[in-house]
């Protein structure tokens, strides 16, 4: 299964979309829709990536084909993540929160996850009851990250 354009476009909203290469929030060199450049990066202290250097090719304004094509790319990591880990018929909508869910916590989160474990075991009201818990980031609840949950659950009942 493929996430839908709808998800994509959800997705793009809430990630946002970037043509020029920046730090993330964890001093993580990204470009496009949350997509870290260079992987390695992340397995050094946070306190010392800002001395990461960006390289000289990507120095420059991704064209909206390439960032499309990095999201395309992206989405079919975790659509094939979101297969294996919940073995299960899903909807479309279903299958579109899972994928949005992941690309945001990653397939690790989702591994652990209650939301998965409910939604494996077909309990959809408790599934969205359990995604709506994931909201904070750094101990704290984040509005940002409500409404993408509030908008994953309303995608997973439709």
């Amino acid at each position: 299964m493929n996430v839908s354009a709808d998800a994509i476009k959800m997705i793009q909203h809430h990630e946002g979309i970037r043509y020029k290469a920046y730090r993330c929030p964890a001093q993580l060199w990204t470009i496009g829709v949350g997509h870290v450049l260079y992987p390695d990066q992340a397995k050094i202290p946070i306190d010392q990536r800002g001395a990461y250097p960006l390289r000289p090719e990507d120095n420059r304004t991704f064209s909206k084909d390439e960032v499309d094509g990095i999201l395309r790319s992206d989405l079919q990591r975790f659509e094939r993540g979101v297969g294996q880990l919940i073995p299960v018929a899903l909807t479309q909508g279903q299958f579109d929160a899972c994928v949005s869910f992941a690309f945001n916590v990653g397939l690790g989160t989702l591994q652990r996850s209650t939301f998965r474990q409910k939604v494996i075991r077909g309990e959809k009201d408790a599934a969205i009851a359990s995604l709506l818990q994931y909201c904070k980031a750094g101990g704290k609840v984040l509005r940002g990250l409500e409404n993408r949950r509030k908008d994953e659950a309303a995608l997973f009942m439709s």
